[in-house]
């Protein structure tokens, strides 16, 4: 079996905290088993291209216990090899390793690819643009995708408008047991969390700008005013501003915003939404990061060819040397900061979303090969599937026709 781990004697370490989590996944745990039982994926090669980290693998755990011959791949940066390590120890072929440089990564991705998997579990749509790109041969046997990101199911969804995508892609993403725990609350709580422990602050009393007020930028600026900041929000859609201003924020132009901002947290998974304007806008000492993401969601490159110069001042933080004289602190190069200087988002929210793309999976599985080209959503039954198995791993109870259950 090909694979690429950095330490394949991590494994006893990363095995005790894959079964931690499992403790609270019992969403996860019990849809898993419904596929197991059913032998929904027995024989299917499934690739998943998601963050390396314990929640993730009991979702490649899962899978493979359905009989589903199971590859991971992921970049460097959310790669934690002592998982990867445990991964390949149960049978699992993985593509990561937290050294890998960027010619490293490409090898990764493509041997991945090259798999030809039936289904893929995807996290930016990193593997299936990769795929269409430049080995669209592979997709001849491929059922079907699943995107778990909002800002993966954009280029998609171009590609669909285009008439360059290929094959069918269930927007888990936009699944409502996804979307409105693990966008709004998990991602949320995560990233100001991450920030606050890489800043070693108390974020009482700052100010904090929010560059978007999707799902991901209402949990951010949620939990960054719970934790007793005063809150300012960006945002280009009239209606989300004004939902904003409803929810007790300050709304103003970005620029406006970071202009006396302690803290920048862009939200929106657009590439240089915080732009040069922006960081030259921002306080002497101010910090920005970036919730969720894509690549460049800071300017860095930008700003860095207009003469910025930059130096590590602390684990995972930056100071730059603007150009106009100001320093400011960027956390994690601009990346994804709660998965790559933290440990992603709260397990049990975690749950909930990797329930989702086992039902996706599930429905490739069954109904893919009547699926059209195109971009689907998950049928609202699966919600109700994910949802119905935490409520019954609480113990709740709920009306139905009338009826307690």
């Amino acid at each position: 079996m090909t694979t690429w781990v950095r330490d394949s004697g991590l494994w006893p370490r990363g095995q005790e905290k894959i079964d931690w989590a499992r403790r609270f996944m019992p969403v996860t745990t019990a849809l898993g088993d419904e596929l197991h039982r059913a032998r929904t994926v027995a024989g299917l090669r499934i690739g998943l291209s998601l963050v390396l980290e314990p929640k993730t693998a009991n979702l490649a755990l899962s899978l493979a216990r359905a009989g589903a011959d199971v590859s991971v791949v992921c970049r460097a940066v959310n790669t934690r090899d002592d998982i990867a390590a445990a991964l390949v120890r149960a049978g699992i072929c993985v593509f990561a390793r937290s050294d890998a440089d960027s010619a490293t990564e490409r090898r990764q991705a493509l041997e991945f690819v090259n798999r030809r998997h039936h289904i893929i579990v995807d996290d930016g749509a990193r593997m299936i643009r990769l795929a269409h790109a430049e080995h669209s041969d592979v997709l001849d046997s491929t059922i079907g995708a699943s995107e778990e990101t909002t800002s993966g199911l954009r280029p998609l969804r171009e590609m669909e408008r285009e008439g360059r995508l290929r094959l069918p892609v269930i927007a888990a993403n936009d699944a409502r047991s996804k979307t409105l725990f693990d966008n709004e609350y998990g991602t949320g709580q995560s990233t100001v969390c991450t920030i606050a422990d890489l800043l070693g602050v108390a974020l009482t009393g700052k100010l904090v700008a929010v560059a978007g007020y999707g799902y991901v930028g209402r949990g951010v600026a949620r939990s960054a005013s719970a934790l007793g900041a005063t809150v300012t929000v960006a945002e280009i859609d009239p209606v989300k501003a004004l939902e904003a201003v409803h929810a007790g924020y300050r709304v103003a132009p970005l620029a406006e915003a970071a202009a006396d901002a302690d803290l920048l947290i862009s939200a929106t998974g657009f590439a240089h939404t915080v732009d040069i304007e922006h960081l030259l806008a921002l306080p002497d000492g101010a910090a920005v990061a970036v919730a969720g993401g894509v690549d460049q969601e800071i300017a860095i490159a930008a700003v860095l060819d207009a003469g910025a110069a930059r130096r590590t001042v602390a684990d995972r933080v930056e100071q730059f040397l603007l150009p106009n004289g100001r320093t400011i602190l960027v956390l994690d190069n601009g990346g994804c900061i709660n998965c790559t200087a933290g440990e992603g988002n709260p397990i049990e929210i975690m749950d909930l979303s990797f329930g989702v793309q086992l039902l996706a999976v599930e429905h490739l599985a069954t109904r893919g090969e009547e699926l059209a080209v195109g971009v689907h959503p998950l049928p609202d039954t699966a919600d109700a599937r994910v949802a119905r198995a935490k409520l019954d791993s609480a113990g709740i109870r709920i009306d139905i026709g009338g009826q307690a259950r």
